[in-house]
């Protein structure tokens, strides 16, 4: 099963967390994944990948406009019907990654993906919309964001290995 996670980084900060996700998937078995730019997307991995998590960096409460951009031609790489998350990495709490994590997810929704984040049903810590990690402090979302790459593993081959 492939997982990719898309992302935008200016600063390197989007991208670490990117690959950290990554990480956490590939602990699921029978699981590989990917991060990978939008600048650099691989077309075709993308469109054999069942679980797509897109992140972004948070500017102006919002999600950066290369990612916008992105993700309104999305749809070109068939991720219809496939499962989806997304995350954040802002310069302060309250800096708007929720609100940047809420439009990416919207973008999913609309091209008809599954969206799951495992919300409070997986316990502690509970990541009800996705995970945003705070610029200075990565280290501390290193666990939170594993377990989130895990998590979104874990559902996707619930529903789509075939046993």
């Amino acid at each position: 099963m492939k997982g990719t996670v898309l992302y935008h980084s200016r600063t390197g900060n989007t991208r670490k967390m990117a690959e950290i996700i990554a990480e956490g998937m590939e602990r699921v078995s029978h699981t590989q994944a990917r991060a990978m730019s939008i600048e650099e997307v691989d077309e075709e991995w993308l469109k054999e990948s069942v679980c797509i998590v897109v992140g972004s960096p948070i500017y102006h409460a919002s999600m950066s406009g290369e990612m916008k951009v992105f993700l309104e031609k999305m749809g070109k790489y068939g991720i219809a019907g496939k499962l989806g998350g997304a995350f954040a990495t802002a310069n302060y709490i309250h800096g708007g990654g929720e609100l940047g994590i809420q439009a990416i997810l919207d973008h999913l929704l609309v091209y008809g993906m599954l969206v799951y984040s495992g919300g409070g049903s997986q316990g502690k810590p509970v990541i009800h919309l996705g995970p945003v990690a705070i610029a200075g402090r990565l280290e501390e979302s290193r666990e939170t964001f594993e377990l989130y790459g895990q998590r979104m593993a874990q559902k996707a081959a619930e529903l789509f290995e075939k046993v």
